[in-house]
């Protein structure tokens, strides 16, 4: 049994502004090339298929077309979960119809927790594996709210929630396995794991307020022989166990993923003991579609990097930061002239030397794509001279306001 891990894909996802749907199609067809070349088994997706609740039809028909492709390849399954980004609605309306495809589909947690222990079976109905195809869970379907609570014991129960949850999932899957030959078992999450590694501007979403909410790895069922993750933009193990990995984005989300190398996880488990965890694991690169360059420095420094992109005829997309002393009152002028007749494109200038400035005479020359959401909400508590002391607990309620927004599923009726 051979299985292709990957996950956060968020189709979709604009880059100040900029549209990538060409390079969301490109990784799709080569995606289904290693599909067919390395004669998969079980294709599993751990969640943020999209970018936003409401995808364009353009993002909506890159998915099914992909979809359609792997279920004409020799890839015999497919288990999808939906991430904290995704509408559970919208992912599941078209379940049904896809499961005739052998393409399986939890958009939310079920009544029936069974409905999240998926066996895959081989074309005679033998056994092949079992998934443990957990979504993302919201906070509504875990913890039931207690007036007074901490913020420390909201983190706790919410812990405890994900942890009652998987051990269900567990005890299904022991039941499962009686009486049967020794199949591997497959887990799935989407989630933030104590000590997972983040970059900045990755667009990682906070999922529970006040990023407490980390779980551990033993929280996770002890039958599980790879535990497949989403969520973190950053491929990585947890806990130093091989067996439970983030397959991370394989697609920078923004700048700070310039450099990161991506990938997805191809999982072999070749040995009939699967006691141990006994399987071999590839990561294997997914090429950069299109580069991302962030530059930072003076007017010479950038420049000169610039020039060097252009010697290697680079299409590059740029976000370039001003550091310089001196203000550059044209940056944007010399900017797109040093770019003029190549195929690169600015994305986005940051004078920094303007920014301090302002932000020293006046903050609000800022524009909203300056800062985010905590940003805004911070203006408004220095704006009215809030104390230290509230300041904490207004924030706390300000995340769950932006938490429930959104987890808001605008498709459900």
């Amino acid at each position: 049994m051979k299985i292709l891990h990957t996950s956060d894909w968020h189709i979709g996802r604009l880059l100040y502004g900029q549209k990538r749907y060409d390079e969301f199609a490109d990784f799709f067809n080569w995606l289904t090339k290693l599909i067919e070349e390395r004669c998969i088994n079980a294709l599993i997706v751990s969640g943020d298929i999209f970018d936003t609740t409401t995808p364009s039809n353009r993002a909506q028909q890159l998915y099914y077309q992909f979809l359609c492709k792997i279920a004409a390849s020799g890839c015999s399954h497919v288990v999808i979960t939906a991430g904290n980004h995704d509408s559970p609605t919208f992912l599941n309306a078209p379940k049904e119809l896809l499961l005739s495809l052998n393409i399986h589909v939890v958009g939310s947690i079920t009544d029936n927790l069974e409905d999240e222990v998926i066996v895959l079976s081989d074309s005679s109905g033998t056994p092949e594996a079992i998934v443990c195809a957990v979504p993302y869970l919201r906070d509504r379907d875990i913890r039931n709210v207690k007036p007074g609570e901490s913020m420390e014991d909201k983190s706790t129960r919410l812990i405890q929630g994900v942890q009652k949850h998987y051990a269900e999932i567990e005890k299904i899957v022991t039941k499962k396995l009686e009486n049967q030959d020794s199949i591997p078992v497959i887990g799935m999450g989407h989630l933030f794991t104590a000590g997972g590694k983040t970059i900045k501007d990755d667009g990682v979403r906070e999922l529970y307020v006040g990023s407490l909410a980390h779980v551990g790895k033993e929280a996770f069922p002890s039958n599980v022989d790879y535990m497949a993750l989403g969520h973190l933009h950053v491929s990585q193990k947890v806990g130093q166990c091989e067996h439970i990995r983030y397959s991370g984005s394989p697609i920078p989300m923004g700048f700070g993923e310039a450099n990161q190398e991506k990938s997805v996880v191809i999982v072999n488990f070749n040995n009939p003991d699967l006691n141990d965890h006994n399987l071999d694991i590839e990561l294997c690169a997914v090429p950069c579609f299109q580069p991302l360059a962030r530059i930072t420095g003076t007017m010479d420094d950038i420049i000169k990097n610039i020039d060097e992109l252009k010697s290697k005829n680079s299409n590059a997309w740029l976000e370039i930061e001003y550091s310089g002393k001196n203000i550059a009152a044209n940056l944007r002028q010399l900017l797109d002239k040093s770019v003029a007749n190549t195929d690169m494109q600015i994305l986005r200038i940051k004078n920094q030397q303007i920014v301090q400035d302002l932000i020293s005479q006046a903050k609000n020359e800022q524009t909203l794509d300056d800062l985010n959401e905590i940003d805004v909400f911070n203006r408004l508590l220095d704006t009215c001279e809030i104390v230290k002391d509230e300041r904490s607990m207004l924030m706390h309620s300000y995340k769950e306001i932006i938490t429930m927004l959104n987890e808001k599923d605008i498709n459900a009726l």
